[in-house]
């Protein structure tokens, strides 16, 4: 049974999606078409996951800096395959200060350039090097088919620039970005991705090698999530991005570029969601807990009073508690449904009989284990029992969307099989690596080659489409995506 007011997930998964991110308080729509408002709600799970991406950037060496939004359009032609990839894509200014511009300027949708004219100028010799940039901020790209946090007109994303002496260098830092990603993912998310590399015809406009992590959702579709590109010489050849090395000889540097988005909230929300709303891992939870006191008058002042002390104990472990205790209008059952709608993990009931028995009725959002759903624990022990079961409910999301990711895929060698098997999951199978063979299997299925998984076995087989031998030596990963 669905929540009131919300497409349920087999009859329209788009709608149910579109329908939940507003009815939860996440987002609003825009005042231009594409765009979203953040709200509180949503923007807090956005700090979450920012909070901990960022220190681990820093952890590894890196510093934060903050580059124009206005690019001009000369620095992206530098790039041919860059300015070409992303034409469709750009907002360009033409009129500032009620004149025409001599030379448009571009609104940021990705920042390779303008980091690539300021990396010229600030490295000289090899001891500038290895030089280790990261920037969060928003970007502009025109999408025409816009959907709240997986693709909008503008928003928000981290993204990760940096120079280096060599390819080898410049290589262990494209996969330690994306092994970066695949942690956050499956330890803040629970979304158990797929980490490996994009095919020629996936690549990033302008680089030499792609690497994507990918998600499975609860409607089958794929979703990229975070991505790192190895850029070689390409930018530093388009800039002069060169440095002086140890024998006096100028050398081109080796360039990097990865960046995850507000699109892994969307990730979130259809990895783990249901008819009945969001759910929320904890780690991403604004309110990982989330107290009703139950009562009026004398009854609800003694409820709300015991509410508020449980919420000071519970908060004193680290937990995200909130009390709902300000909203006399509403009925316990009115929030109840709410705060499941809203995906928080563990809700407690509190009520004159609870407080009379010593106890609080504790209720996880999904029950763990059959029958676990609800149940009565003694209020002196809910703040030191809550950590594990917070730990708990982590683990058993990322459990369960792996059962249902491995469900859902399969090794398929036939045509009919593939188109069968993409039309509700992951297909695996062998590839030619021709971009028109990829063209040729998106136009017949709507299926793309999602990653090449670094972790797949090494086999040897001929493409599912044309019949030509596999490119990679291992099965491609394929699926319709967002």
């Amino acid at each position: 049974m669905s929540r009131e007011g919300v497409t349920p997930q087999s009859e329209d998964f788009s709608a149910w999606y579109n329908e939940l991110v507003v009815r939860a308080q996440l987002v609003d729509r825009g005042p231009v078409r594409g765009t979203m408002v953040i709200r509180p709600y949503g923007y807090r799970v956005w700090e979450l996951l920012q909070a901990d991406l960022d220190r681990r950037i820093k952890d590894a060496g890196h510093d934060n800096a903050c580059f124009p939004m206005f690019i001009p359009e000369s620095y992206l032609k530098r790039e041919a395959e860059h300015v070409e990839g992303f034409s469709p894509e750009l907002a360009v200014v033409t009129i500032a200060g009620g004149k025409e511009l001599e030379e448009p300027l571009v609104v940021r949708p990705t920042s390779e350039t303008v980091i690539g004219e300021y990396m010229a100028k600030w490295i000289d010799s090899h001891r500038d090097l290895p030089l280790l940039l990261n920037q969060w901020a928003n970007v502009v790209r025109w999408e025409m088919r816009p959907r709240m946090f997986l693709r909008t007109t503008e928003f928000l994303w981290q993204e990760g620039h940096t120079a280096h002496a060599d390819e080898d260098e410049a290589m262990r830092e494209t996969m330690w970005a994306l092994d970066t990603y695949a942690a956050v993912a499956r330890e803040l998310g629970a979304i158990p991705v797929v980490a490996g590399e994009k095919t020629p015809g996936e690549r990033f406009a302008g680089a030499v090698r792609t690497y994507t992590i990918e998600g499975m959702m609860r409607d089958g579709r794929a979703l990229q999530s975070g991505t790192s590109h190895y850029l070689g010489t390409n930018f530093a050849k388009a800039f002069e991005i060169q440095y002086q090395d140890e024998d006096g000889k100028l050398t081109l540097a080796h360039t990097t570029s990865w960046g995850m988005s507000t699109r892994m909230i969307g990730g979130v929300i259809m990895t783990h969601g249901d008819d009945q709303g969001l759910v929320l891992p904890p780690r991403l939870a604004p309110h990982q807990v989330v107290i009703v006191p139950i009562g009026r008058k004398e009854q609800g002042e003694r409820t709300a009073a015991e509410a508020r002390r449980l919420g000071a104990a519970i908060k004193s472990m680290g937990i995200r508690v909130h009390v709902d205790d300000n909203r006399p209008q509403l009925s316990p059952g009115f929030k109840f449904n709410e705060w499941e709608m809203r995906g928080v993990p563990v809700r407690v009931e509190l009520g004159a009989r609870d407080l009379e028995a010593g106890v609080a009725t504790v209720v996880r959002r999904l029950p763990t284990v059959e029958g676990q759903g609800k149940e009565q624990i003694p209020l002196e022990k809910v703040p030191e029992l809550l950590p594990g079961i917070l730990a708990d409910f982590q683990s058993f999301l990322l459990a369960r969307a792996e059962a249902f990711r491995e469900g859902n895929t399969a090794d398929v060698d036939g045509w009919d099989a593939f188109g069968a098997q993409v039309s509700g999951g992951w297909a695996r199978a062998f590839h030619c690596g021709r971009p028109a063979c990829e063209d040729e299997i998106k136009a017949e299925t709507a299926a793309t080659p999602r990653v090449i998984a670094a972790d797949a076995p090494r086999e040897e087989g001929a493409c599912v489409k044309c019949g030509e031998p596999s490119a990679y030596g291992k099965r491609v990963i394929f699926g319709k995506a967002y």
